[in-house]
């Protein structure tokens, strides 16, 4: 039996900032897509990926940020994959898959009329991001991965498939809200209850009957079913391998569990030449709201940008 259609409010509060388009794909579905500044050939666009069923509000301070430090408009793209956000769900289950979510960031880069751009991928992202760079190299001028590698630690599938059925089982808007406070305090320790509801408003929002809504796909979360706590996961080196085609940003939040710290350590020893920098003191996915990080990865831009194409205009 299919799925009820999905629905997103119309005035949810995380998208409020985020007026997007949509971009048609092959399959007969569409892509939601924001673009902040402007788009220009002499400026390479950062393409923001989010995690697995995550969307584009992850990036909601970030893209602000980085276009400050960047000049004011460089040119920042946030992507909703199907079956997030408020793009449309793939027509089968079957069809979610990193290397065709790949093919749609390949459709919604030409569509824009971007020859090459710098991909930032958090989690599931960063593994987008991979295979683009394995199949559609020429694109790919830069890549940034955060809290994302070949090595998908189990241990962070069960604990986000667990928390999900924990709060959408919840009933009362008080309940929900108190039990994504208790699951996303581990993650930003000492992160107000407001943050804290904002962030809950970026995956989920609280309907009339005082249920946790999901603004992803719920297939996309059945699709863990079959992953168990001590699983080991098939590495997939060759695709961080195919990362080697233009500079590489890592970027590690302190306490993620999506990415073992001996994993980031094996893709630094692999990428000498990488820039690499931990997120202090919280989890995934990234707050991405403090300078520091946000200046790293405009310096890593600025830089890939220079020796690409040239001082920007």
């Amino acid at each position: 039996m299919a799925p009820m259609p999905r629905t997103v409010p119309a005035d949810h509060p995380a998208f409020a900032p985020l007026p997007v388009t949509h971009v048609p794909l092959a399959a007969g579905i569409r892509a939601a897509v924001h673009v902040a500044g402007q788009l220009s050939s002499r400026r390479l666009p950062v393409v923001c990926l989010p995690g697995y069923q995550r969307n584009m509000s992850d990036f909601t301070e970030f893209a602000a940020y980085f276009r400050r430090v960047g000049g004011g408009d460089w040119p920042v793209v946030l992507l909703d994959l199907p079956g997030r956000g408020r793009a449309d769900d793939r027509k089968k289950p079957g069809d979610y898959s990193s290397l065709t979510d790949a093919d749609d960031v390949a459709s919604v880069i030409t569509a824009l009329g971007i020859g090459r751009a710098i991909v930032l991928g958090q989690g599931h992202g960063g593994q987008v991001a991979m295979a683009l760079a394995a199949h559609r190299p020429l694109l790919v001028a830069g890549t940034v991965l955060l809290d994302s590698g070949p090595v998908t630690d189990s241990r962070g599938i069960v604990r986000l498939r667990s928390n999900l059925a924990h709060v959408e089982a919840l009933r009362g808007a008080k309940l929900v809200k108190a039990g994504f406070h208790r699951i996303l305090g581990g993650d930003y320790p000492g992160l107000p209850d407001d943050r804290l509801d904002a962030l809950m408003g970026r995956s989920h929002f609280i309907d009339k009957r005082g249920r946790a809504r999901p603004l992803y796909d719920i297939r996309l979360i059945e699709a863990l079913a079959s992953i168990n706590f001590d699983d080991v996961l098939m590495a997939q080196w060759p695709l961080f391998d195919a990362l080697s085609c233009a500079p590489l940003m890592l970027l590690r939040t302190q306490l993620t569990d999506q990415l073992r710290r001996e994993t980031f350590d094996e893709m630094v020893r692999r990428r000498p030449d990488a820039v690499a920098l931990t997120i202090a003191g919280q989890g995934s996915p990234a707050l991405f709201d403090q300078r520091e990080e946000i200046e790293a990865v405009a310096e890593f831009v600025l830089q890939t940008n220079t020796q690409l194409l040239g001082k920007a205009a």
